[in-house]
């Protein structure tokens, strides 16, 4: 059994009252709890490398205030009923607050410290319309255990660091390639790297850019996510309004605004609107950032599923500034458990980025990105995404379907034709909360748009959610939202 306790020879304090002490402390702060069978006396003694005798001693001192108790022919342990001193100190610890420590926390510390950063789990419901989850049903999983087994057999380098930060070569080659068709990216595998999910790259960008105090602008409504990461860090936000067609680029050429720094945009399926950031705002933006030494943050979270209409190519790839980080992710493809997304990064910056993440967390997991390498070249990617893509396309019609029949020209559906969600404006005078309660008695889970505003939210405005649930579910689910809100 290993035995954590300190004790030093050299100090005037005699070795069997360290031991002693050191036995005393660990059972009054719980290291050692109630009932927690003890070393012998010989074994501790040949552990600490002192004679049994100090042990036996120290034993002794514990046994007679109360702290252990033995059992013969069964050892000793710690009693189960403790002295008086630890039941009255109990109360008291519990009593002290987060302030009555003298740890002080840092400035970053102190913003993720706001209990408005927090997001509750949303309670059990029988359908949920919440968003940003794939159908897992519907995941290959027999497939990625297979991938996965064929590295674990094949080689011991998955157990070790690697040399580089930037992540596994192979597959940032493949990454390359993939985006080159799929998104019309113009890149190469030595300007990828790999960290574990957009919001780790959201989180390196924005402490490698950003100072406190410096702007960044965002669009409004925009993904929560990114905002708390920027604000985290101390930057000030500035909201830019969207439209039909995406950011509203004359907002940031005509506005009296601040030296923005940073901007974040989502502009092949805005979140939450769904809009899509039309060609000429594309360029618009492009000769704006270059023009004003902006650094464009462009998110592509969900740009894989686009509905009757030819994909839109990545604002990246119309990029002739140098002036524009691209962020993808794998967790909206394949399933969120998976932290495995990547930055596609300006020339200049992959060393430094190279640097910070080495120190965040040195490597992401090899084995998954191994697995992943063979999940791309082998077309199953690819594949699997044409078969989502069908699939969530059904789906999708079913709510847009079911929300006309069941709720008329009461309501707007806004980004129908792309994503994993939908936002909807209802035509009501309940608040937006009071619909939210209202929807989780008839268990059905539906998030209100309101959050995601940093200027006045109109209201009313609903995100729906449906690649995860079948299309019984969401015909139900309209169903029992329509009659908690009446007309």
């Amino acid at each position: 059994m290993d035995f954590a306790i300190n004790i030093d020879p050299r100090v005037p304090l005699p070795l069997y009252r360290q031991v002693y002490e050191e036995l005393r402390q660990a059972i009054l702060s719980g290291r050692f709890t109630p009932g927690q069978k003890l070393p012998s006396t010989r074994s501790l003694a040949q552990l600490l490398g002192v004679s049994r005798s100090t042990v036996t001693q120290s034993y002794d001192l514990l046994l007679s205030e109360g702290y252990l108790e033995t059992i013969v022919g069964s050892g000793t342990f710690v009693c189960r009923q403790l002295p008086d001193e630890l039941l009255n100190a109990a109360p008291m610890l519990s009593k002290l607050s987060p302030a009555s420590s003298s740890i002080r926390l840092s400035a970053y510390g102190e913003s993720l410290n706001d209990n408005a950063f927090l997001r509750l789990p949303e309670a059990e419901l029988e359908i949920s319309f919440s968003y940003g989850r794939p159908a897992f049903d519907h995941f290959p999983i027999d497939l990625w255990r297979k991938l996965i087994s064929r590295h674990c057999h094949a080689s011991q380098e998955v157990l070790d660091y690697t040399a580089y930060s930037l992540g596994y070569q192979p597959l940032r080659e493949a990454i390359a390639s993939y985006l080159s068709r799929s998104r019309a990216v113009n890149c190469s595998a030595e300007q990828i790297m790999i960290v574990g999910g957009s919001q780790q790259g959201l989180d390196l960008i924005t402490r490698l850019l950003i100072d406190r105090g410096d702007w960044i602008a965002v669009e409004d409504p925009g993904y929560l996510g990114a905002r708390r990461a920027f604000l985290a860090q101390g930057a000030t936000l500035f909201p830019v309004s969207v439209d039909q067609s995406g950011l509203i680029v004359n907002e940031l050429k005509t506005s009296i605004m601040p030296n923005i720094k940073l901007l974040y945009v989502t502009p092949s399926h805005q979140f939450p609107t769904g809009a899509v950031l039309s060609l000429p705002r594309r360029l618009e933006l492009l000769a704006w950032a270059q023009t004003s030494g902006v650094m464009i943050i462009e998110d592509d979270y969900d740009s894989e599923y686009r509905y009757g209409e030819r994909p839109i190519p990545a604002l990246q790839g119309l990029d002739q500034g140098n002036s524009l980080i691209y962020v993808g992710t794998f967790s909206k493809v394949l399933f969120p458990a998976l932290r495995l997304g990547y930055l596609v990064l300006p020339e200049n910056l992959v060393h430094v980025f190279s640097r910070a993440k080495w120190l965040a967390d040195r490597q992401c997991s090899l084995l998954e990105q191994y697995a992943l390498t063979d999940f791309i070249t082998e077309g199953h990617l690819e594949r699997h995404i044409r078969r989502m893509r069908s699939l969530y396309n059904q789906r999708r019609q079913t709510l847009v379907q079911s929300l006309s029949t069941h709720f008329g020209n009461r309501i707007e559906i806004m980004g129908e034709n792309a994503g994993m969600h939908l936002m909807v404006k209802i035509n009501t005078k309940i608040h937006d909360d009071e619909i939210v309660k209202r929807a989780a008695l008839a268990n059905v889970g539906i998030g209100a748009a309101y959050p995601q505003y940093l200027k006045d939210s109109p209201g009313s405005e609903f995100i729906f959610g449906y690649a995860e649930l079948n299309e019984q579910q969401i015909q139900e689910g309209v169903r029992r939202l329509a009659e908690v809100i009446p007309d």
